[in-house]
Parts: structure tokens; C-alpha cells; sequence
């Protein structure tokens, strides 16, 4: 079965700490390239509000342009309750945290590969 690609991966990573600085929760990285032909990767985070999840959405959004990733689609942004990131080898979901609950994507994707991810210890809830 095909894996994700090594940009992908790092891609994933990149996206991760960038939504982990504006205190993203529950971070999780699926290899999806052995389901979908269009896209390798899935990061799926979650804020606790609308506008938390619009900051995490704008700051991955510009630490992958840095990265030179171009992004083909950006859904959601209106309403801030899912915003959709599609950058081709990887597409990042930023849900409001009742939305992600809701729409259960994990569950869905749960035959997929986990990509590990290296980030810091996290931070107690508040």
C-alpha cells in the first residue's frame, strides 16, 4: 500500500507546529495516501472557538507558503468552524472543536496509518 511521501510528512509536521503555537488541540496526522489518489496526508486539529480556529488556520496556512507549499483550496474561513487547507500531499482540517466531535473524521479515516508527530509536552487544559 502507498505511504505518504516524505514532503508530505514533513509538510504535516510544519502544519502541526505552526497550529500547536496558536494552541491547537488534539493534533492528529493521518497517512492517507493508500485511500485517496489526490492527497497523501491529513492533519486534523481543533480550536476552542471561532476565532481560534481562524488564527490556527492563517498561521499554518503561512508557515506552509514559507515552506514553498502552494495551496490549491481554502474552504471555511467564513463561518470558522471547519476551515479546509488543501495544499495537494496534504490537506489540514482546523475544526471547532464540537464540529470535529460531530463530523468524527478519525473515525472515518481510522484504518489510515498515524503519522507521528514531534511536538512540545502538552500544555495542561485550562
Amino acid at each position: 500500500m502507498p505511504a505518504a511521501s516524505e514532503r508530505a510528512v514533513e509538510l504535516v509536521q510544519l502544519a502541526a507546529e505552526a497550529a500547536d503555537d496558536k494552541a491547537a488541540l488534539d493534533p492528529v496526522a493521518l497517512d492517507v495516501a493508500g485511500r485517496l489518489p489526490l492527497t497523501d496526508a491529513f492533519l486534523l486539529v481543533s480550536g476552542r472557538t471561532e476565532r481560534n480556529v481562524l488564527a490556527i488556520a492563517e498561521a499554518v496556512e503561512d508557515k506552509l507558503l514559507d515552506a514553498g507549499a502552494k495551496p490549491l483550496r481554502r474552504e471555511g474561513r467564513s463561518e470558522g468552524r471547519w476551515v479546509l487547507l488543501d495544499f495537494g500531499d496534504v490537506v489540514v482540517h482546523v475544526f471547532h472543536e464540537e464540529d470535529r466531535l460531530y463530523y468524527s473524521l478519525e473515525r472515518l479515516w481510522k484504518d489510515c496509518p498515524v503519522i507521528p508527530l514531534n511536538l512540545p509536552v502538552a500544555r495542561p487544559s485550562e
